[in-house]
């Protein structure tokens, strides 16, 4: 503890002696990222091998037979898709003090997450394995891809702000601590991780979000921040803070140095204009990643041109993709890497380091391009709106937004979307409750070029829209600012990486919020 301690005051001067040696290191790892860029499959089989190697000897693995899988689809046949409900047996008995039931070394945390589409916490195993091969090896490889996209960058001399999650370290009992994924891994974090970031440990693992984001804006705001990374919704909060706190017009006036952003958990597209307004001028860059408390799946590779997230092949996670229309089947195929296709929305199924077995994610994606495989992300399977066959994804209602927004000039704070359900008196419709950051100056004209994009990207959309026959135009209902704030705590779910649910199914949410306001 005394080495620790004593390495953590080191004095942040010596960063600038410290930064160009990371640097290179951070580049030299471009030459070991060759090997998943270029042969995919060869590393994706050689990630799978280990796993069955870690879990031949678990509770999971004797029960599937892992001793008998000699390839992926001898594994197929073996394992069933599993869903948190699955494994929730296995994790329960896991907490209870019983090891080696679904990893072959000791469990010590758990990442609580609530997703978004249901109120039941999930409890993810974390093992020191999937913290060192995959969140922390992403973690690095996050910076040598952007090195590479900018190799004469100093960001290294410069801290980077993390806004992590408002859950405190908690114990479940005395060998096994949990928290949500940021707080789980700026606990573990090597401590030269440490000397890298800002606030404090005690003040990123402060539970009460509105202290904690004056904490952070009064202990950083006299740092040399180049970078910040955190959800955008709740970044937002901060910056705004900020410069509310500061009398400041401009971020780059509070830290000359900033010249990056890490964004992650929802599409920044809505946000981008508000970004635009906190950090004028040219040499900000902007880049995304994909990482979860089941893991560190995709980092936006190539910044100069958005051509979706690299896939990280080589971090301790094996990858099949489900086409939408097998989900629900009891049987349903997926496939490997060299079977996808460009274009088309695939159900993410993982078997990771972190014990879990084709895990059934929850998220659907796209592939934009293969060899690298590039990915986006298209929503959930259990987020989406086809109430009517319209088919509406998360990425559909975030084009159609910032399309609204581009034509109106409006700003948006965040939104939810829900089906009006068909009636005695009318057909169907979408019901969009937004918080406006900036009004547009007339909400038909909003809602006209809002529905016209939807109506231009999502044809099943356009067909329901033919003239009103299954969809009328959308109802937009504008809500006072602060409103997802107070529904968020209201659901305990305010700060971190909660976020308000782009789209639901049903009107569970909507109505929630709605009576909120009354």
């Amino acid at each position: 503890m005394k080495t620790y301690q004593t390495l953590l005051l080191i004095d942040i001067e010596s960063m600038k002696f410290l930064s160009p040696a990371i640097s290179r290191l951070a580049r030299l790892r471009s030459l070991k990222m060759d090997h998943f860029i270029y042969s995919p499959c060869a590393t994706q089989e050689e990630v799978f091998l280990d796993l069955i190697n870690h879990g031949q000897e678990t509770e999971f693995g004797k029960k599937y037979r892992f001793d008998c899988i000699f390839g992926v689809e001898s594994f197929k046949e073996h394992v069933p898709l599993q869903d948190y409900e699955d494994l929730k047996p296995y994790i329960d008995r896991i907490i209870a003090g019983e090891e080696n039931l679904l990893w072959d070394s000791p469990i010590r945390w758990f990442a609580k997450s609530s997703g978004t589409t249901s109120d039941k916490s999930k409890f993810i195993p974390v093992t020191q394995d999937s913290l060192d091969d995959c969140h922390y090896r992403a973690g690095r490889d996050v910076l040598t891809l952007y090195y590479n996209n900018y190799p004469k960058s100093d960001l290294l001399t410069g801290k980077s702000l993390v806004i992590g999650g408002s859950h405190q370290v908690n114990q479940l009992n005395e060998l096994i601590s949990y928290g949500d994924l940021s707080a789980v891994i700026l606990q573990n974090m090597p401590f030269y991780g440490h000397l890298m970031r800002t606030p404090d440990l005690e003040v990123a693992l402060m539970g009460e979000w509105e202290q904690k984001i004056d904490r952070i804006a009064r202990d950083t705001i006299n740092e040399n921040v180049s970078s910040i990374a955190g959800v955008p919704s709740w970044t937002i909060v901060l910056l705004k803070y900020i410069l509310k706190l500061t009398g400041k017009s401009d971020l780059r006036e509070v830290w000359p140095n900033l010249e990056l952003y890490l964004h992650g958990g929802v599409s920044f597209t809505p946000y981008e204009t508000q970004f635009n307004k906190f950090i004028k001028g040219s040499g900000m860059h902007y880049q995304e990643t994909y990482n979860a408390s089941e893991g560190f799946f995709a980092a936006q590779d190539n910044l100069k041109e958005n051509k979706g997230m690299m896939l990280l092949l080589q971090h301790g996670i094996f990858y099949e993709f489900m086409p939408l229309e097998e989900y629900g089947k009891e049987q349903p195929k997926t496939l490997q890497l060299n079977e996808v296709e460009i274009g088309k929305s695939y159900a993410m199924v993982i078997t990771t380091n972190g014990g879990l077995w084709r895990y059934l994610l929850g998220d659907t994606i796209q592939f934009t391009t293969t060899y690298p495989f590039r990915i986006e992300i298209t929503g959930r399977v259990k987020s989406f709106i086809n109430a009517f066959g319209e088919e509406v994804v998360v990425e559909n209602a975030d084009k159609a937004i910032a399309a609204a927004c581009k034509k109106t000039g409006a700003i948006i704070n965040d939104y939810t979307v829900a089906p009006i359900f068909f009636s005695d008196q009318d057909n169907g419709a979408h019901e969009w409750l937004i918080e406006f950051d900036k009004v547009p100056d007339s909400i038909a004209s909003f809602t006209q070029f809002l529905d016209h994009k939807l109506q231009s990207i999502n044809s099943d959309y356009e067909s329901k829209r033919y003239k009103d026959i299954a969809l009328r135009m959308p109802e937009i209902k504008m809500l006072p600012v602060g409103t997802f704030s107070k529904w968020l705590d209201y659901k305990d779910k305010l700060g971190g990486q909660h976020k308000v649910p782009r789209l639901c199914n049903n009107r569970k949410y909507v109505e929630e919020i709605l009576e909120i306001i009354k």
